[in-house]
């Protein structure tokens, strides 16, 4: 009996504890064509960033957002510093549902590397970062801190990771494309799960 009690203890706290974790770590989904992905958020470790992706799912901001930039190695021939990634967002800038910049929350502060299936903010300089997001496709240290992507080594802003989906992320990532952008481009749907 007393065996039953300790497990039933264990499997308690174990529950309780990876339900913590869950409500400090959202969870999205963005549903495509071509299938859903599923993302952790790691407000824990980016919360600014987070506070920011989850203002524009709740107050709809991203509603007619699209995937519309592949960056592979068949169309960055000039950049010598390769990467793979999918690009979505508002597409426009000056976008209306755009909110303000917010600030830059680099690999270095956060711990999050730029690994398969991560979800980061595209940018300019830093600080710039609004609403256009990317996931890596393979692990993609030169979007880290010290990374030699942009010239300013501070690299971008890695704020969560598929947990589920990575063949639509894939797929997407080899649809047809003019140069970098997706022709046509792949609407998505935002959803928040928790």
């Amino acid at each position: 009996m007393k065996k039953h009690i300790f497990r039933f203890l264990l499997l308690m706290n174990i529950f309780l504890l990876s339900s913590a974790v869950v409500g400090r770590n959202p969870q999205i989904e963005l549903q495509t064509e071509f299938g859903t992905i599923r993302i952790v958020l790691f407000a824990d470790k980016a919360p600014k960033t987070v506070a920011n992706f989850l203002r524009y799912i709740e107050e709809n901001r991203l509603e007619g957002a699209s995937f519309y930039r592949v960056v592979r190695a068949d169309n960055q021939q000039n950049n010598p510093v390769k990467i793979d990634v999918i690009q979505g967002g508002l597409f426009e800038d000056n976008h209306p549902k755009m909110l303000a910049a917010i600030e830059h929350e680099h690999t270095l502060k956060t711990g999050i590397k730029h690994l398969d299936g991560t979800i980061s903010m595209a940018r300019n300089e830093p600080g710039t970062a609004t609403s256009e997001f990317f996931i890596c496709i393979g692990d993609q240290p030169s979007l880290d801190f010290g990374g030699k992507r942009n010239g300013d080594g501070v690299g971008f802003s890695a704020f969560g990771k598929v947990i589920r989906g990575m063949d639509a992320v894939r797929k997407i990532h080899q649809a047809r494309a003019d140069d970098q952008y997706l022709n046509p481009r792949i609407k998505i749907k935002f959803w928040r799960k928790n």
